[in-house]
This record gives structure tokens, C-alpha cells and sequence, in this order.
């Protein structure tokens, strides 16, 4: 029989090179994850929740850039800033802390680690949750950040991400370009297994495009690593890269003038986080702060 109560992670994304990714320092954010969270921000402006406190979870990797058009929109609202290392921890304070003279003047306040359960009205994940290697722990993560009534704003690669490029590397007998990314009705039954009510899931596909091999190569250094578990495991040599920039001029287009293109799938998701519901039946366990949140509730319903 299998354990049902274990939760399943990705089969093909190894553990090992996820945390290093997680934890690799940069100074600027990736410009896709830029894009793709300036287009999430976006879509803020349909959701009638303001938010009075929300997470920004890794916006070093997430958009820096985007991090401030937040902070724009919810100028009243205070922000904590979770990193998955100390040292991307100092990056993001050197990269968003204000002056403190203008810390000081400021009443939307920025602070880093993490806060307390259920403190938060938001929290913003943008491109991180592809690369997690126990995804449904994270989702459960952001779960408890959330006060009752607060909602999850998230995005992540799709199945179709990268495509052509993993079917030239079949086409050589290379092992896979990247691992397998999570479709958005898989993401959709994992937030109702981790809490949240209401999952609203959508999808765009993006096509980028290169003017040669070698702006692709060094884009792409940037944008991410190969986190596939049967990834070639050893360093590869100028044969080698010789036989890939060959392979790879195949994904040009001739109605594109050349140039060449690849495919990248985006899934947006958004959930709220419910009233915690107790069961009766049988044995229960009911969380301190989720009973608090309850009675908090049945007081104030018997006092209107």
C-alpha cells in the first residue's frame, strides 16, 4: 500500500540542485521573471482586497523591479521579505532598504525574516515555486502566512516551457534539457489540498526569440539551471558546446528572419485562504491560532 499521507514531489527535479539554485546570490533579478511579475502586478487591480501587511517570498530571483511597483500600489501597506539564504538576505537589503531618512518618512515598512502565522493579508510568490522541490510543503508554508481572508498571488512555469529545446536534446540522446514542470490543474488541486478555497488558475504561453546562439546561451545562464535529476552530471567541452550551438539552429523560423525561438509556458494562480473548518467526526486537531481565529469569529457574530 502507499502512504497517501506523504506528499508527492516532483519526480524528475533533484533536491540537491534545487537548494543551490534557491540559494544562488545575484544582484539583479532575471528579466523574464521581471516580465512575468510585472504582468502578475497587473492583474492586481481586478482583486477588491487591500491588503495591510503582505510577503514578498524571494524577490531577488522574483523581481526586484516588481517589488517596487508593489510597495507603489500598496503605499499603506506594511512588507516582509522572506530569502531562502542569509547572504540573498543582505543582497535584498542592499537592493531595497531605503535610506533611513526615508525609512523613517515612510509609513509602508519593510522589514526581512519571516513573520508571524497568519499575520499577513498577501503573499507574492513570483517564479518560485517550479524550482521547490517539496511544492506542496511550500504551498502549505504560504498557507500558514496567511491571515483568514488573506490571498496567494503566484507564478510558475508550465509543461510546455522550453519545448523545442528539449526536443533537440532527445533528437542528439541527451538527457533532458529541464525537469518536468507541473500543469495548472495539478497546481489547482494542490491549493485545496494545502487550505486555500477558491483557486483561480490561468495560462499564457510566451515566445522568445534570439537574434543567434549565443545571445540564447548567455540569456539563459542567467534564467536558470538544468535541475533535471538525469542531467548530465560531469563538466562538457568545447566539442560538445560546438555540437549544441550546430543542434540549436534548428529552432529557427524561417517566417521569423532567422531567428530563434523558444517557447515558455506561464501559470498564474490566485486562492484565498478560508475560515478553518472543524470536524466532528472522529478524531480532530485543530491548530492554537486556528481555534483563535474561531472563537474570534463566533464572538463577533454574536455581537452584531
Amino acid at each position: 500500500m502507499s502512504d497517501t499521507s506523504r506528499p508527492e514531489r516532483p519526480p524528475t527535479l533533484d533536491p540537491v540542485a534545487s537548494a543551490r539554485w534557491s540559494a544562488w546570490p545575484h544582484t539583479q533579478s532575471p528579466w523574464l521573471n521581471e516580465e512575468i511579475g510585472q504582468r502578475m502586478e497587473d492583474r492586481l487591480q481586478w482583486i477588491r482586497l487591500q491588503p495591510q501587511s503582505w510577503v514578498d517570498w524571494a524577490p531577488l530571483s522574483g523581481g526586484l523591479q516588481t517589488h517596487g511597483k508593489l510597495r507603489a500600489r500598496y503605499s499603506q501597506a506594511a512588507c516582509q521579505v522572506i530569502e531562502a539564504s542569509p547572504r540573498r538576505e543582505r543582497l535584498a537589503r542592499q537592493a531595497l532598504q531605503a535610506p533611513w531618512w526615508q525609512r523613517w518618512l515612510k509609513t509602508n515598512a519593510l522589514t526581512f525574516g519571516e513573520p508571524a502565522a497568519a499575520s499577513a493579508n498577501m503573499v507574492w510568490a513570483n517564479m518560485a515555486l517550479h524550482t521547490s522541490d517539496d511544492p506542496q510543503a511550500l504551498l502549505k508554508k504560504w498557507h500558514q502566512l496567511l491571515a483568514v481572508d488573506g490571498f496567494l498571488m503566484f507564478s510558475c512555469l508550465g509543461p510546455d516551457t522550453l519545448r523545442e529545446l528539449n526536443e533537440v536534446y532527445q533528437r542528439m540522446g541527451w538527457p533532458p534539457a529541464c525537469h518536468a514542470f507541473t500543469d495548472m490543474h495539478d497546481w489547482g488541486d494542490m491549493l485545496v489540498q494545502a487550505g486555500f478555497a477558491e483557486p483561480v488558475m490561468d495560462m499564457e504561453r510566451i515566445t522568445l526569440t534570439y537574434a543567434n546562439v549565443d545571445s540564447l546561451l548567455a540569456e539563459f545562464r542567467a534564467l536558470g539551471r538544468n535541475l533535471h535529476r538525469e542531467r548530465f552530471a560531469g563538466l562538457r567541452g568545447k566539442q560538445w558546446l560546438a555540437q549544441l550551438k550546430n543542434a540549436l539552429l534548428v529552432l529557427a523560423k524561417p517566417n521569423q528572419e532567422g531567428r530563434l525561438s523558444l517557447t515558455v509556458e506561464v501559470i498564474y494562480g490566485h486562492a484565498l485562504k478560508p475560515l478553518p473548518r472543524l470536524k466532528v467526526k472522529g478524531e480532530s486537531t485543530v491548530s492554537l491560532q486556528d481555534m483563535r481565529t474561531l472563537l474570534g469569529q463566533s464572538l463577533s457574530s454574536e455581537s452584531v
